[in-house]
């Protein structure tokens, strides 16, 4: 179908009957208009730390980049703001959210924090606390939400590693949210796990980015409807 008659199915949709030919071209020529303007494009907002910040790689490496890239393939018009920065954590994530909400109004919300604060063995009633005020500011701005879990090294012990593990899926089930329960599965769990890593052994190689999309795309896609 050409765009004369999609604007065509469009007027009538709107209950115009009669149209001229000046308003037919006017009505063609406006989706063209407002993709020009971006107005026409919604924005996933990405809330995360090191792991999505691109951390020791090139940049457009990582995998929210390789998402905007499988966005564009598949003509899905979403504009991705990647808000990550390295370090943060659940405390900083949520003292930046509101300003986010409030610059980018996003239809999506990923929130991928709490890594750090396992890393530095932070109460876990002060990220659950922190998790849920960000899923209920994003909500209350109108966006849906999906948290990507993580699992850290049990250096507070095990108790503290699974507890913190859990509490992903926890807050996501109270508020509702969509939950990724680990960003890195197949990557830390994986059978080349030893060479999936930068030096440090916490941040992913760019090779192992395509992998984190993989398990990031199907929760996060029935969520750009």
């Amino acid at each position: 179908m050409n765009r004369f008659a999609l604007a065509r199915r469009a007027l009538l949709a709107q209950g115009i009957a009669h149209f001229s030919l000046p308003g037919l071209l006017a009505a063609a020529a406006a989706p063209a208009a407002l993709r020009a303007q971006g107005a026409a494009a919604p924005t996933l907002l990405v809330l995360g730390d090191s792991l999505s910040a691109e951390y020791g790689l090139a940049r457009g490496r990582g995998w929210v980049a390789l998402l905007e890239q499988r966005l564009a393939r598949e003509r899905l018009a979403w504009k991705v703001v990647n808000a990550s920065v390295s370090g943060e954590t659940t405390a900083g994530g949520r003292t930046r959210l509101p300003a986010l909400l409030t610059q980018h109004r996003p239809r999506v919300v990923l929130i991928e924090l709490g890594g750090n604060d396992g890393l530095r063995g932070l109460a876990l009633a002060g990220t659950r606390d922190n998790l849920l005020a960000m899923a209920r500011a994003a909500k209350a701005a109108g966006a849906r939400v999906m948290f990507a879990g993580i699992a850290v090294p049990p250096n507070y012990g095990r108790s503290y590693g699974e507890a913190l593990y859990a509490l992903f899926g926890e807050v996501a089930k109270a508020e509702g949210a969509a939950l990724l329960p680990f960003l890195l599965a197949g990557v830390a769990d994986g059978p080349d796990a030893d060479v999936m890593f930068q030096d440090d052994r916490i941040h992913p190689r760019a090779e192992a980015h395509p992998r984190i999309l993989a398990n990031v795309w199907p929760v996060l896609r029935p969520l750009l409807r």
